[in-house]
Protein backbone atom coordinates (compact mmCIF):
# COMPACT_ATOMS: atom_id res chain seq x y z
CA UNK A 1 0.00 0.00 0.00
CA UNK A 2 1.42 3.88 -1.05
CA UNK A 3 -0.55 6.51 -0.97
CA UNK A 4 0.93 10.20 -0.95
CA UNK A 5 -0.40 14.05 -1.53
CA UNK A 6 1.21 16.85 -2.95
CA UNK A 7 -0.05 20.44 -2.98
CA UNK A 8 2.57 21.89 -4.76
CA UNK A 9 3.82 19.31 -6.89
CA UNK A 10 6.04 21.37 -8.96
CA UNK A 11 9.75 19.64 -7.85
CA UNK A 12 8.30 16.75 -9.31
CA UNK A 13 6.99 17.13 -12.28
CA UNK A 14 10.30 19.20 -13.16
CA UNK A 15 12.46 16.46 -12.05
CA UNK A 16 10.40 13.36 -14.21
CA UNK A 17 10.24 16.28 -17.18
CA UNK A 18 13.90 16.12 -16.95
CA UNK A 19 14.46 12.78 -16.42
CA UNK A 20 12.51 11.84 -19.25
CA UNK A 21 15.52 13.32 -21.46
CA UNK A 22 17.35 10.22 -21.06
CA UNK A 23 15.47 7.56 -19.54
CA UNK A 24 12.18 5.46 -21.23
CA UNK A 25 11.38 3.74 -18.37
CA UNK A 26 12.26 2.76 -14.63
CA UNK A 27 12.21 0.94 -11.38
CA UNK A 28 10.78 3.46 -8.83
CA UNK A 29 11.78 2.53 -5.41
CA UNK A 30 9.01 3.58 -2.54
CA UNK A 31 10.17 4.00 0.96
CA UNK A 32 9.76 5.60 4.61
CA UNK A 33 12.26 8.06 3.48
CA UNK A 34 10.41 8.89 -0.24
CA UNK A 35 10.60 7.89 -3.70
CA UNK A 36 13.83 7.52 -5.66
CA UNK A 37 15.20 5.83 -8.93
CA UNK A 38 18.54 4.98 -10.51
CA UNK A 39 18.83 4.13 -13.93
CA UNK A 40 21.01 4.69 -17.08
CA UNK A 41 20.09 5.75 -20.49
CA UNK A 42 20.57 2.73 -23.01
CA UNK A 43 23.88 3.97 -24.53
CA UNK A 44 25.18 3.51 -20.74
CA UNK A 45 26.47 6.76 -21.13
CA UNK A 46 24.42 8.61 -18.28
CA UNK A 47 23.10 7.28 -14.95
CA UNK A 48 20.07 9.25 -13.04
CA UNK A 49 20.03 9.35 -9.63
CA UNK A 50 16.67 10.90 -8.27
CA UNK A 51 15.51 10.72 -4.90
CA UNK A 52 12.29 13.16 -3.84
CA UNK A 53 11.95 13.13 0.11
CA UNK A 54 8.66 11.97 2.14
CA UNK A 55 9.06 15.08 3.41
CA UNK A 56 8.00 16.97 0.57
CA UNK A 57 4.20 15.46 0.61
CA UNK A 58 1.80 16.89 2.53
CA UNK A 59 0.72 13.35 3.23
CA UNK A 60 3.25 10.32 2.67
CA UNK A 61 1.83 6.31 3.47
CA UNK A 62 3.34 3.29 2.60
CA UNK A 63 3.39 0.52 4.22
CA UNK A 64 6.19 -2.01 2.82
CA UNK A 65 8.99 -0.57 0.76
CA UNK A 66 7.56 -0.76 -2.65
CA UNK A 67 9.43 -1.32 -6.06
CA UNK A 68 7.60 -0.59 -9.69
CA UNK A 69 8.32 -0.13 -12.85
CA UNK A 70 6.91 2.91 -14.98
CA UNK A 71 6.89 4.08 -18.52
CA UNK A 72 8.52 7.54 -18.20
CA UNK A 73 6.39 8.76 -21.15
CA UNK A 74 3.26 7.49 -19.62
CA UNK A 75 4.11 9.12 -16.41
CA UNK A 76 5.20 11.99 -18.09
CA UNK A 77 1.85 12.45 -20.11
CA UNK A 78 -0.41 12.47 -17.01
CA UNK A 79 1.93 14.66 -15.37
CA UNK A 80 1.88 17.49 -17.99
CA UNK A 81 -2.14 17.80 -17.25
CA UNK A 82 -1.17 18.87 -13.29
CA UNK A 83 -2.54 22.71 -13.66
CA UNK A 84 -0.30 25.35 -11.61
CA UNK A 85 -3.18 24.95 -8.99
CA UNK A 86 -3.78 21.77 -8.29
CA UNK A 87 -3.36 18.80 -5.54
CA UNK A 88 -1.78 15.76 -6.64
CA UNK A 89 -2.19 12.28 -4.83
CA UNK A 90 -0.66 9.13 -5.58
CA UNK A 91 -2.39 5.70 -4.97
CA UNK A 92 -0.82 2.35 -5.57
CA UNK A 93 -2.84 -0.39 -5.73
CA UNK A 94 -3.72 -3.75 -7.99
CA UNK A 95 -0.79 -3.47 -10.29
CA UNK A 96 -1.82 -0.17 -10.95
CA UNK A 97 -0.98 3.37 -10.16
CA UNK A 98 -3.76 6.20 -9.35
CA UNK A 99 -3.28 9.56 -9.97
CA UNK A 100 -5.98 12.20 -8.45
CA UNK A 101 -6.18 15.94 -9.60
CA UNK A 102 -8.20 18.39 -7.35
CA UNK A 103 -8.29 21.54 -8.16
CA UNK A 104 -11.42 23.70 -10.67
CA UNK A 105 -12.46 20.16 -11.20
CA UNK A 106 -11.60 17.09 -9.82
CA UNK A 107 -9.68 14.30 -12.09
CA UNK A 108 -8.11 10.81 -11.82
CA UNK A 109 -5.83 8.67 -14.40
CA UNK A 110 -4.55 5.45 -14.08
CA UNK A 111 -1.66 4.04 -15.48
CA UNK A 112 -0.28 0.19 -15.49
CA UNK A 113 3.19 -0.65 -13.92
CA UNK A 114 5.32 -2.75 -15.96
CA UNK A 115 6.96 -5.80 -14.99
CA UNK A 116 10.78 -4.72 -16.05
CA UNK A 117 14.19 -6.75 -15.27
CA UNK A 118 16.30 -4.53 -12.82
CA UNK A 119 19.47 -3.45 -15.02
CA UNK A 120 22.60 -3.54 -14.27
CA UNK A 121 24.19 -0.25 -12.86
CA UNK A 122 27.26 1.51 -13.05
CA UNK A 123 28.72 1.47 -9.77
CA UNK A 124 28.81 5.20 -9.32
CA UNK A 125 28.75 5.61 -5.61
CA UNK A 126 32.25 3.95 -5.94
CA UNK A 127 33.65 6.40 -8.15
CA UNK A 128 36.03 9.25 -6.16
CA UNK A 129 36.18 12.73 -7.35
CA UNK A 130 39.02 15.20 -7.12
CA UNK A 131 37.43 18.94 -7.94
CA UNK A 132 34.35 20.17 -7.12
CA UNK A 133 32.58 23.26 -7.85
CA UNK A 134 29.46 24.93 -7.01
CA UNK A 135 28.07 27.26 -9.30
CA UNK A 136 24.92 29.74 -10.34
CA UNK A 137 22.88 27.08 -12.74
CA UNK A 138 22.61 29.79 -15.40
CA UNK A 139 26.16 30.24 -16.04
CA UNK A 140 26.31 26.55 -16.43
CA UNK A 141 23.56 26.67 -19.17
CA UNK A 142 24.87 29.82 -20.70
CA UNK A 143 28.53 27.52 -21.27
CA UNK A 144 26.81 24.62 -22.31
CA UNK A 145 24.83 26.90 -25.12
CA UNK A 146 28.36 28.97 -26.21
CA UNK A 147 29.61 25.68 -26.76
CA UNK A 148 26.60 24.01 -28.64
CA UNK A 149 27.39 26.51 -31.98
CA UNK A 150 30.97 25.47 -31.46
CA UNK A 151 31.22 21.96 -31.03
CA UNK A 152 29.42 19.01 -30.16
CA UNK A 153 31.69 18.59 -26.87
CA UNK A 154 32.57 20.77 -23.98
CA UNK A 155 35.92 20.59 -22.21
CA UNK A 156 35.29 21.31 -18.22
CA UNK A 157 38.42 22.18 -16.43
CA UNK A 158 38.87 23.00 -12.50
CA UNK A 159 42.04 24.48 -10.33
CA UNK A 160 43.11 25.88 -7.37
CA UNK A 161 41.83 29.30 -8.54
CA UNK A 162 39.14 28.84 -11.72
CA UNK A 163 36.80 26.79 -13.08
CA UNK A 164 36.60 26.80 -16.80
CA UNK A 165 34.44 25.67 -19.67
CA UNK A 166 36.24 25.37 -23.61
CA UNK A 167 35.17 24.25 -26.58
CA UNK A 168 37.19 24.26 -29.76
CA UNK A 169 35.73 23.48 -33.27
CA UNK A 170 38.18 23.44 -36.34
CA UNK A 171 38.46 27.32 -36.54
CA UNK A 172 35.86 28.38 -34.04
CA UNK A 173 36.62 28.71 -30.25
CA UNK A 174 34.81 29.59 -26.71
CA UNK A 175 35.40 29.81 -22.82
CA UNK A 176 33.45 30.52 -19.66
CA UNK A 177 35.79 31.21 -17.29
CA UNK A 178 34.93 31.93 -13.31
CA UNK A 179 37.49 32.69 -11.03
CA UNK A 180 37.46 32.30 -7.32
CA UNK A 181 35.60 34.91 -5.85
CA UNK A 182 32.77 35.08 -8.16
CA UNK A 183 29.57 35.87 -7.45
CA UNK A 184 28.71 32.90 -9.40
CA UNK A 185 30.95 30.35 -8.23
CA UNK A 186 29.84 29.71 -4.77
CA UNK A 187 32.43 26.55 -4.54
CA UNK A 188 35.86 25.53 -5.45
CA UNK A 189 37.72 22.65 -4.38
CA UNK A 190 40.62 21.42 -6.46
CA UNK A 191 44.14 20.43 -5.76
CA UNK A 192 45.57 19.91 -9.03
CA UNK A 193 44.12 20.86 -12.38
CA UNK A 194 41.83 18.34 -13.34
CA UNK A 195 39.77 18.40 -16.91
CA UNK A 196 37.43 16.10 -18.74
CA UNK A 197 35.85 16.10 -21.88
CA UNK A 198 32.00 15.87 -22.07
CA UNK A 199 29.77 15.59 -24.87
CA UNK A 200 27.43 18.04 -25.06
CA UNK A 201 23.57 16.70 -26.21
CA UNK A 202 23.73 15.11 -22.93
CA UNK A 203 24.58 17.81 -21.22
CA UNK A 204 21.63 19.82 -22.51
CA UNK A 205 19.42 17.44 -21.27
CA UNK A 206 20.54 17.90 -17.40
CA UNK A 207 21.34 21.37 -17.35
CA UNK A 208 17.27 20.96 -17.79
CA UNK A 209 17.43 20.24 -13.59
CA UNK A 210 18.41 23.30 -12.64
CA UNK A 211 14.46 24.05 -12.92
CA UNK A 212 14.47 22.34 -9.09
CA UNK A 213 17.83 24.23 -7.82
CA UNK A 214 19.35 27.27 -6.53
CA UNK A 215 23.03 25.75 -7.09
CA UNK A 216 24.41 23.15 -9.24
CA UNK A 217 27.19 21.02 -7.99
CA UNK A 218 29.91 19.78 -10.64
CA UNK A 219 32.47 17.09 -9.51
CA UNK A 220 35.34 16.33 -12.02
CA UNK A 221 38.68 13.79 -12.18
CA UNK A 222 40.99 13.96 -14.51
CA UNK A 223 39.82 12.10 -17.83
CA UNK A 224 36.88 10.64 -15.85
CA UNK A 225 33.38 10.42 -15.26
CA UNK A 226 31.10 13.59 -14.03
CA UNK A 227 28.59 13.99 -11.67
CA UNK A 228 26.12 16.97 -11.19
CA UNK A 229 23.96 17.70 -8.65
CA UNK A 230 21.25 19.66 -8.22
CA UNK A 231 19.36 19.91 -4.66
CA UNK A 232 16.00 21.62 -4.04
CA UNK A 233 16.66 22.25 -0.51
CA UNK A 234 16.09 19.13 1.77
CA UNK A 235 12.59 18.24 -0.41
CA UNK A 236 14.51 16.63 -3.72
CA UNK A 237 18.11 16.10 -5.75
CA UNK A 238 18.42 15.06 -8.95
CA UNK A 239 21.95 13.97 -9.91
CA UNK A 240 23.07 12.84 -13.07
CA UNK A 241 27.29 10.56 -13.67
CA UNK A 242 28.21 11.27 -17.24
CA UNK A 243 30.93 9.79 -18.71
CA UNK A 244 33.73 11.62 -20.47
CA UNK A 245 34.38 11.34 -23.87
CA UNK A 246 37.82 10.78 -24.47
CA UNK A 247 40.10 13.54 -25.53
CA UNK A 248 42.96 13.85 -27.97
CA UNK A 249 44.71 16.81 -25.77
Amino acid sequence: MFKAKLSEPKIFINAISTIGELIDEGIFKIDNSGISLVAADRAMVAVVDFKINSNAFDEFQVENEEKIGLNITNLLSVLKRVGPNDKLSLNLADSKLEFRLEGSSKRRFVIPLLDISQEEIPPIHQLEFVGRAEVKPHILESGIEDADIISDSVLLEMSKDKFTMRSEGDVSRTELELERGDENLLVLEADNNVKSKFPIDYMKKMIKAAKIAESTTIRLGQDYPMKLEFKSGDKASLNFVLAPRVSDE
